[in-house]
């Protein structure tokens, strides 16, 4: 008899009972496991449900007791097909890992006498992937990717920044049966093997610069001349399409350092075009930059996120030689019917692109996930962890 592969299932509830909801929604993701135990769980909940963190817990407990649980309240959540953006719903996911192990973790901010201090940060070393939703008022994202990258390089994490807070203003994390009011929770997986799929929904333009003189995110010249300079005449180059695209809100794409020669779409980190100084001809970007590095514009719309999202997936899959078991799914709250114009866009195209993959995740007030082998928080993103069969 063949070994039996990672098993993953999902469920949705819009039922108003926060309890009730959280069964059903776990019955149906644990239903998908073939009988096999539930190693993992994932748990996302809105609207009035944000309300009872602990009964969407009993619920889930009661319909799947899984071995590992973490989730988070959210502006919208999405599973088993269907997106949620208002009102209230509870998505859960499920896995049997089939050998592999998650471990979860609780990492919070201390005061200490050289100042603020994360703790609880998991070790990471040799792991598959991490998964972590954080609170954006009561942990510092950006430091805790670097505390992780620099103790293990190339591991990917992924996840979002939880877009739902209690009526107490307390965070809406969930830890295996325990509500978490402040920080980040998150897990760890060893020996699942997870594809990471950043899809940052902007197109490539014009054409390639590299940064000559740049003051953190100043640059001051592209291609050994005024910054803003070239940036208007590489958009007076652009065709009427791309220049209406623009239009809306220049965004700048920078090529990560560890992306090598052969550096592809994938590799730009896209980040917006903040401010510019026409007297010194330089351009302010929402990002770091470095000398040496090669930028591009980039335009978004939802044509343009649609097929950059498609494509993602698509290398993944092939990547896998077959459908993956399932994926995590965190999508921008800027996304959904507000860029596409109707509801369900972004988990039906991970489905069809995974081959009918159990999916479920949240609408998140900013996305975590890899550019170039360095994990950074984005915004108008579809971040997708791909669990391979």
């Amino acid at each position: 008899m063949g070994r039996v592969g990672v098993r993953i299932g999902s469920g949705f509830s819009p039922i108003e009972d926060p309890r009730v909801a959280a069964i059903e929604a776990g019955t149906d993701a644990r239903a998908a496991l073939g009988g096999a135990p539930a190693d993992l769980a994932f748990v996302f909940f809105s609207g009035d449900h944000v309300r009872e963190p602990e009964a969407i817990l009993e619920g889930v407990h009661e319909a799947i007791d899984p071995g590992v649980l973490a989730g988070c309240g959210a502006g919208g959540v999405l599973g088993a097909g269907q997106e949620c953006e208002n009102g209230s719903g509870v998505a859960v996911w499920a896995a049997s890992l089939a050998g592999g192990s998650a471990r979860a973790f609780h990492a919070a901010t201390v005061s200490t006498a050289d100042g603020a201090t994360v703790t609880g940060l998991p070790d990471i070393a040799g792991a598959s992937a991490v998964v972590l939703l954080a609170d954006p008022y009561t942990f510092p994202v950006d430091r805790a990717l670097a505390a992780l990258g620099n103790a293990a390089p190339r591991t990917p994490v992924l996840g979002g920044i939880a877009s739902a807070r209690t009526p107490d203003g307390e965070a809406a994390l969930l830890l295996a049966d325990r509500h978490i009011g402040e920080g980040a929770v998150g897990v760890v997986l060893d020996g699942v093997e997870v594809l990471p799929c950043v899809s940052q929904g902007a197109a490539p333009i014009g054409p390639e610069l590299t940064v000559t003189a740049v003051d953190r995110n100043v640059v001051r010249e592209l291609a050994g001349r005024p910054a803003l300079e070239v940036l208007r005449e590489a958009i007076e180059g652009l065709n009427p399409h791309e220049r209406a695209l623009v239009s809306g809100g220049l965004l700048l794409g920078t090529v990560i350092d560890g992306s090598g020669p052969d550096y592809g779409h994938g590799d730009f980190l896209v980040r917006g075009i903040v401010g510019v100084d026409p007297d010194a001809g330089t351009i302010a970007v929402g990002a770091t930059v470095r000398p040496g590095q090669v930028v591009r514009l980039h335009a978004r719309d939802r044509d343009s996120a649609d097929r950059d999202l498609r494509q993602g997936l698509a290398l993944r899959r092939a990547a896998l030689g077959g459908s993956p078991a399932g994926a995590l799914l965190f999508t921008c709250n800027g996304r959904g019917e507000a860029l596409f114009g109707d509801e369900g866009h972004d988990v039906r195209a991970v489905e069809d692109e995974l081959g009918g993959a159990a999916v479920a995740g949240f609408f998140a007030a900013g996305e975590i996930g890899p550019v170039g082998g360095e994990n950074f928080v984005h915004g108008f993103t579809a971040t997708v962890a791909v669990f391979a069969g």
